[in-house]
């Protein structure tokens, strides 16, 4: 596995925050992000999907997310179980460059995500991507 990098926009957040955005967006999994129970459940868009342990997790991300990408835009929060992130994510496959826009809340054990709920808008290619720019104009990014 590759070093964290400090993202200006992680500064002070937990190592278990830095470790996840860096999995999000490398596809390398860092030692100790998911406790070996973890239970992950996946909302996207008319759909839901749930995962147990680490491998499941895994496939569960891989399923919709194969390739590296970048985390674009985040915030997070702690809450008193773990954190919040909400965060804006691209990247490119073999047919088209992909935008979607994401929240999840973590449940921290001992430094280790054991409860994850993931909240995704659904991915949209680069058409839906131009589609939206030409007809909303956001208040901020």
């Amino acid at each position: 596995m590759t070093a964290i990098a400090e993202r200006a926009d992680l500064v002070g957040a937990p190592a278990v925050v830095h470790k996840l955005v860096h999995w999000l967006e490398t596809t390398e999994l860092p030692d100790g992000l998911f406790t070996d129970d973890v239970a992950t459940d996946f909302t996207p868009p008319q759909w839901w999907l749930q995962a147990a342990g680490i491998e499941g997790t895994v496939a569960l991300r891989r399923l919709g997310h194969p390739s590296p990408g970048r985390v674009v835009r985040l915030r997070y929060d702690l809450i008193p179980t773990g954190f919040v992130l909400e965060f804006d994510e691209e990247w490119d496959d073999a047919v088209d460059h992909w935008y979607c826009r994401e929240m999840l809340r973590a449940d921290v054990r001992d430094g280790s995500i054991s409860a994850l709920s993931v909240y995704c808008t659904g991915d949209w290619d680069s058409a839906q991507v131009a589609r939206h720019r030409a007809h909303v104009t956001l208040l901020r990014p």
